[in-house]
């Protein structure tokens, strides 16, 4: 008969009177008796301590716990129920030490989360017994949570008159029929945590927004924002232990079923956290990860995903010790064994091994889609930016395709390429790519590596910018991080300043104009976009050579030479030959300068 809970400085004979709880017994259907109750109260006055029991349905008493009054968490008691449509068939019992039986938010949000048959409280007050009593009502709030019923304070002796298997019939029923009703995939109710490091440009707030709208992008709802100021994570925990104790505290009073750190965890921190607050802790790694699980569409954008996932996993795997051998037979192979660690590593490198395999012959088909191109001489410009800049809304407006957007981070995914002809009848391929952000993991950048080679072909950068963000400029020296990164940071940019149409402050534009250059439009509205047309063209123009040549009939592979160049801007057919009038390549200059005239 093991007692739970802080048993630190606990004479033994208060731990005999704990264990002894286990042989007192409750009739059955009532909620408890004035033997148990005398009996958890004298253990309260002794040590100054809350005394918890759980008991089942048929009234005995299946743990019993020792809490400290200054932690109001319960601890918690898992049960196997036959369905978790009903409750558990576990009620809790405690005592509050200091007379105020009324329960805590933290005894609710264990009822709600554990659904306990009912949670109750005892305490002594003025020489009487007191008690108070909630259950489960069966409905759900307009916040999603369990609604919930109490009774009391009254005298202790009110609460065994009340019938908990009627009570426990009549809830059941209700929260059946409530989940017939309620069919939509559920909810995870996260809790988001960051530590502001000394001295980082990031700042928190502003990193802690945008670790919300990933969550929001995700499906999670976000019920609870934590941070801390601290000179370095802490190595075991990543937050302090303080934190951690009032994470744990909050995570009952908000039913968090997630917790989302704005940084990437080692595989310890990550267990440590787990173990210790009792739910599912991912990072901002993670969670970027499962954004782009959901929204990759092309066979090449799933496969990167799940490389990128797998490299992410990988150090994270946990063994469970040598219960998960498989044993081998006979002589020279008794003992441990392959254990099951060993086994789910060799699948993911294998696996790995084979995505890249994949990934690669992928690669392959683009290098030969890309010779093609560049055999039309047809130049590419590539859409680059931090998430929701607006780059595909960009793409969709200045070539008429219907490539998905919308306002959440990482929208889209797949590269997508599409043919533009601008004004002055210089052709080009225009592609978006996919956005980047601030912490982009590493893993993800790599993976993606062979999608992102469009960006290092490319003869122009259309660096994308939200200019209606507040932290525009931390969102460009990212963006330029990831281009460093790729190898692509010295390619001809022009910055593109998007959503114009949000930003009224004149001496802002004007300052970024002298900073950066390029153009402000708005891709929702087409606001400018002639003069984006212009940039581009002064780009091309500036990167050509205009030149009139006269070539005879009989050399006619140099006109053809021409044609497949798009250069030629005129055509005349003379007495000596055909001359044209062209637009070259600086590289095609020394080729064709003997039929200039």
């Amino acid at each position: 008969m093991k007692v739970n809970g802080d048993l630190a400085n606990i004479k033994a004979h208060v731990t005999e009177k704990l264990k002894a709880l286990y042989e007192l017994k409750v009739p059955i259907g009532q909620i408890s008796t004035c033997e148990l109750n005398d009996e958890m109260l004298s253990i309260t006055e002794d040590t100054g301590r809350e005394v918890a029991v759980y008991l089942n349905r048929q009234g005995k008493v299946v743990q019993v716990s020792l809490g400290d009054t200054a932690t109001v968490d319960l601890p918690e008691f898992k049960q196997k129920t036959r369905s978790e449509l009903r409750l558990s068939g576990i009620r809790c019992l405690h005592t509050h030490p200091g007379g105020d039986v009324r329960l805590s938010p933290p005894d609710l949000s264990s009822l709600r989360r554990l659904r306990f048959d009912c949670m109750a409280a005892i305490g002594r007050r003025e020489g009487r017994i007191m008690g108070c009593i909630a259950f489960l009502a069966g409905e759900i709030s307009q916040d999603g949570s369990q609604m919930l019923n109490q009774y009391g304070p009254v005298e202790a002796k009110e609460l065994t008159q009340i019938n908990l298997n009627l009570l426990v019939t009549v809830i059941n029923k209700k929260l059946v029929a409530q989940s017939g009703k309620n069919t939509e995939e559920h909810v995870e109710r996260a809790i988001l945590a960051g530590v502001e490091r000394l001295g980082s440009s990031w700042p928190i707030e502003e990193s802690m927004a945008e670790l919300k709208r990933l969550a929001d992008t995700a499906g999670a709802k976000v019920v609870g924002t934590f941070t801390q100021r601290k000179e370095k994570p802490d190595a075991a925990f990543f937050l302090g232990r303080g934190k951690v104790n009032e994470l744990s505290m909050e995570i009952q009073n908000l039913e968090a079923d997630l917790l989302i750190l704005d940084d990437e965890l080692t595989p310890s921190q990550q267990n440590n956290l787990e173990r210790v607050l009792g739910l599912k802790v991912i990072d901002r790694t993670a969670l970027i990860l499962d954004i782009f699980a959901q929204r990759a569409r092309s066979r090449e954008g799933k496969l990167q995903v799940e490389l990128a996932q797998l490299r992410y996993n990988l150090p994270r795997l946990s063994g469970k010790g040598t219960a998960l051998s498989r044993l081998g037979g006979g002589i020279g192979t008794r003992g441990p064994g392959e254990t099951k660690l060993e086994v789910d590593r060799r699948r993911i490198y294998s696996k790995i091994h084979d995505i890249e395999g994949q990934i690669d012959s992928m690669k392959k088909s683009r290098a030969l889609h890309r010779k093609k191109r560049k055999e039309s001489q047809l130049p590419l410009v590539a859409l680059v930016g931090y998430t929701n800049a607006g780059k595909s809304t960009l793409l969709n407006k200045l070539t008429g395709a219907e490539v998905f957007a919308e306002d959440k981070l990482f929208a889209t995914l797949d590269t997508t390429t599409r043919y533009l002809q601008l004004p002055d009848k210089q052709e080009i391929l225009l592609t978006d790519t996919v956005g980047f952000i601030q912490k982009l993991p590493h893993t993800l950048v790599k993976a993606f590596r062979a999608t992102l080679e469009e960006v290092q072909e490319a003869d122009l950068l259309l660096h994308v910018v939200d200019c209606s963000n507040e932290n525009m400029e931390a969102q460009i020296e990212a963006v330029v991080s990831v281009l460093k990164e790729l190898e692509a940071a010295d390619k001809p940019m022009l910055y593109v300043f998007n959503k114009a149409d949000m930003m009224d402050n004149p001496h802002v534009r004007e300052r970024l104009l002298q900073d950066w250059g390029g153009v402000f439009v708005s891709a929702t509205t087409g606001e400018n976009l002639a003069a984006l047309h212009r940039h581009i063209e002064g780009f091309f123009k500036e990167s050509k050579v205009h030149m009139t040549l006269l070539i005879p009939y009989d050399e006619g592979a140099a006109v053809t030479r021409l044609h497949k160049l798009n250069a030629v801007m005129a055509t005349i057919y003379e007495e000596n030959g055909t001359k044209v009038e062209v637009r070259l390549p600086l590289s095609e200059r020394d080729y064709f300068a003997k039929y200039e005239i």
